[in-house]
């Protein structure tokens, strides 16, 4: 399942990648892909269901986070393990952010405030699910990048 172009070899010489042949390594990367696009959708929901109670700088910080996460995921598709530990750090940062925030979607319920197009307290409950998306995330992130799927070997005639 190696849909990644092999590099330029020599004449005769047969370029492989031995370890993302194995069930694991390939679980390992969906995985990863599944996490990065649940993380997508995730701040997609909240940063649209609440679009009107979201002040204008973190709406730019989410859909930064959004396109980030989207570029990752398809540069783990083509097999590049470079992205797994910018994934990990980029999660962690959403860890600290999702927290942060959360609280401020539980006090919502007092009078003065915009309600957002979906309830408050289901937008507080997602922003608390992005925590251990992000936990898993960063795990299956670095046992990926400890499974060696840049190892190349060369077979010749």
């Amino acid at each position: 399942m190696s849909s990644a172009a092999a590099p330029k070899a020599p004449a005769g010489v047969t370029i492989t990648h031995p370890n993302r042949e194995k069930a694991v390594v390939q679980g390992t990367r969906a995985t990863v892909i599944l996490l990065l696009l649940v993380s997508v959708a995730l701040l997609l929901i909240i940063t649209f269901g609440g679009w009107e109670a979201l002040l204008g700088a973190s709406i730019a910080l989410q859909l930064a986070f959004v396109v980030a996460f989207l570029l990752l995921a398809f540069v783990a598709g083509r097999w590049n393990r470079g992205v797994l530990p910018v994934a990990s750090g980029l999660a962690v940062l959403l860890i600290i952010f999702a927290l942060t925030g959360a609280s401020a979607w539980f006090n919502r319920d007092g009078s003065g405030f915009n309600q957002p197009v979906l309830d408050a307290n289901l937008l507080g409950l997602l922003t608390l699910l992005i925590v251990p998306v992000q936990i898993l995330l960063i795990t299956f992130a670095m046992r990926g990048f400890q499974q060696g799927w840049n190892v190349e070997l060369e077979q010749r005639p």
